[in-house]
């Protein structure tokens, strides 16, 4: 008797969408740090895109247009790479992005066809050092944490001048403060 069970996923194939379902004109980046390169809520999806002088997300709709096409446009976040981005889990038009310029910055994201915000709701300046990671809490409005290349922080995005907890200080990671 074979102690092993056959997988019943062995003769499966994937099945490729036709051209006309493919999203188009998408010009993806290949870049060097730990974050997500793309994101989804329940109606965009936003994803690094690759330009001179970096910091460019591209964005596009879950379902196509009324043409059958999607619509994929470009906003300028940042003067570095985005390391990361994350929507809230509370807004699905809140994306927040984070980058190698040391800067956290919110975005009130429209439909692909509608213009695009031209300067973020909110910029965080955690400043200590290049930011790789950020995450939204995925039941408390609001929190969003942050990781440097030093110290983890966590912010509350209704409070722009101090970090809720996390502070580095020579090599020690302090956290003070309560979350509730």
């Amino acid at each position: 008797m074979n102690r092993f069970k056959t997988s019943k996923f062995k003769n499966t194939t994937p099945k490729i969408a036709k051209k006309d379902e493919w999203i188009n004109n998408v010009r993806g980046g290949s870049y060097s740090c730990q974050g997500n390169h793309i994101k989804a809520s329940s109606k965009l999806i936003a994803f690094n895109t690759e330009q001179a002088g970096g910091g460019m997300v591209g964005l596009t709709s879950v379902k196509p247009g009324s043409n059958g096409q999607w619509t994929v446009t470009q906003i300028s976040c940042h003067s570095d790479v985005v390391t990361d981005m994350d929507f809230s889990p509370f807004d699905e038009s809140l994306l927040a992005t984070c980058s190698g310029d040391e800067t956290v910055k919110l975005w009130r994201l429209c439909d692909p066809e509608q213009e695009q915000p031209s300067s973020p709701e909110l910029t965080l300046r955690p400043g200590q050092g290049r930011l790789e990671l950020l995450h939204f809490h995925p039941t408390s409005s609001g929190l969003l944490a942050v990781s440097t290349t030093k110290c983890p922080q966590i912010w509350e995005t209704s409070r722009r001048d101090a970090p809720l907890a996390g502070s580095c200080r020579g090599k020690k990671c302090l956290f003070t403060g309560t979350v509730t």
